[in-house]
């Protein structure tokens, strides 16, 4: 039977964190044939078929904007930031979860963490990289900008301007994604080190060797990986909050109606964290059902990350009420004729009923216990929260930006084939970069999992031995 379906059945609601009957041998067995085996199922083809032929489409759009500049963009005066921003601020969002779940969950001893922090810290890393192509190619020839952005004199007396919050951009994605990719690639060390004594083939071999970097499982070497992981977790939980404040400040401290508001910041992490959560859930369903992990991704994980994704729902909600409350009781008439164009009569008039479809009402579902353990309702509500955590960075920006102060510049901002072709590109990359990892890395902490059993409850840590 399988492990959903038995889990669902339980009449007291008790639901295990690993399937009972595993030994330390027997998750290493199974979760190592998941990449040293040559029986590749055929999901993974379909996916990587699809990642691949989006990530053409992306080349394909990027080449011919370094050719023909932003202009084939659909951006326009007073529109200068529109999908380039509206996908920078999602996909960074949709990095959250991963440092969440790896670090606050760690620090706080969350043993439910253990089947997915290892795929959730690579979605972090691909998320933000696919964020990044968003402001460098905005720039126009990044070539140059790069030159001209970093903070360094220059024969051109050009300094950043520090007081810029795109420039603390800069700053907290770069420190986000580069202690994110020191706490992934830790935490692999020891995992990288059974795949080198498992690999039959040598060239595989010495390849996971030369990455686990000399790991023997000693003492020492699991004091030093212990302390190691420790402290990044401690440096990255406040990155969890900080990058996306620092984001939300893009929009917080500048005076245009629909942007000026303190409850930004934490709004802002808040949606975050619930795009996170839900992109979480988008990629565990299917990979558990591709690789058959139902023993080691539960039910349990997956009622725990949907109460997640409604509780952090509701703030988001509560980020739109009080969004409006400010905007009315600030007494400010562009600030009241702003949120009126927004939700009732602007340019986009089905933009802010179907972002509280997808993120307030369609979400209320996962009160009850029944959907929050049926799979293809958290799949769905996942996909709704996916489409609308980017409608309402549309909503934020595009409906701002295209009727502001004057009404002699407002402008209806239409965005061409090749921002849906970028845009879509970037979820070809990720899925290309997330189905790769899953192939040639381990995509469930194996040594982890092996901490979860009833006999290392009397040790410290697991065995000695890498595998």
């Amino acid at each position: 039977m399988d492990v959903s379906q038995k889990d669902t059945q339980d009449p007291l609601g008790a639901l295990p964190i690993i399937t009972p009957g595993y030994s330390y041998a027997s998750i290493t067995d199974k979760l190592t044939a998941l990449v040293l085996t040559k029986n590749t199922p055929a999901a993974w083809f379909a996916f990587m078929a699809v990642g691949f032929t989006l990530l053409m489409g992306l080349m394909m759009s990027l080449g011919y904007l370094l050719v023909k500049g932003i202009g084939i963009w659909g951006n326009n005066i007073p529109v200068g930031w529109a999908f380039d921003i509206i996908n920078f601020v999602w996909w960074i969002g949709i990095g959250h979860a991963g440092t969440l779940i790896s670090a606050i969950l760690l620090l706080f001893k969350q043993d439910w963490r253990t089947s997915i922090n290892r795929f959730a810290e690579a979605m972090t890393l691909f998320a933000v990289a696919c964020a990044l192509l968003f402001p460098l190619f905005h720039t126009g020839r990044p070539w140059l900008a790069v030159y001209w952005l970093l903070p360094y004199p220059n024969v051109m007396g050009l300094w950043p301007n520090f007081r810029s919050p795109l420039i603390w951009d800069v700053f907290a994605v770069s420190t986000y994604g580069s202690v994110s990719l020191l706490f992934w690639y830790i935490g692999l060390i020891p995992d990288l080190a059974t795949f080198r004594d498992k690999a039959a083939k040598p060239i595989v071999k010495k390849i996971y060797g030369v990455l686990a970097m000399g790991w023997r499982g000693s003492a020492r070497h699991w004091y030093r990986y212990e302390t190691a992981y420790l402290i990044l977790a401690g440096l990255s939980t406040p990155l969890v909050l900080s990058v996306h404040t620092v984001v939300s400040f893009d929009f917080a401290v500048s005076n245009l109606p629909g942007w000026h508001a303190t409850i930004f910041p934490p709004y802002f992490v808040a949606g975050a964290v619930y795009a996170g959560f839900a992109m979480v859930l988008t990629l565990a369903i299917p990979l558990r059902a591709i690789y058959k992990l139902h023993d080691f991704i539960t039910m349990r994980h997956l009622e725990n990350m949907a109460k997640v994704t409604l509780v952090t729902g509701l703030i988001v909600v509560y980020g739109y009420v009080c969004e409006a409350f400010f905007g009315w009781y600030s007494g400010s008439l562009y600030e009241r004729e702003m949120l009126r164009l927004r939700i009732f009569d602007g340019y986009y008039p089905w933009a802010y009923p179907t972002l509280l479809v997808c993120n307030f009402l369609v979400p209320q579902l996962l009160w009850i216990k029944k959907f929050r353990r049926n799979i293809t309702v958290l799949f769905t509500v996942a996909m709704f929260v996916n489409v609308g955590m980017w409608l309402e960075r549309f909503v934020i920006i595009v409906t701002s930006l295209s009727q502001d102060f004057l009404p002699a510049s407002w402008a209806i901002y239409s965005p061409t084939r090749w921002d849906f072709m970028t845009f879509f590109g970037t979820i070809g990359l990720f899925t290309t970069l997330m189905f790769l990892f899953v192939r040639i890395l381990p995509m469930i902490s194996i040594f982890e999992m092996r901490t979860l059993l009833p006999e290392a409850a009397t040790k410290s840590k697991p065995e000695g031995e890498s595998h």
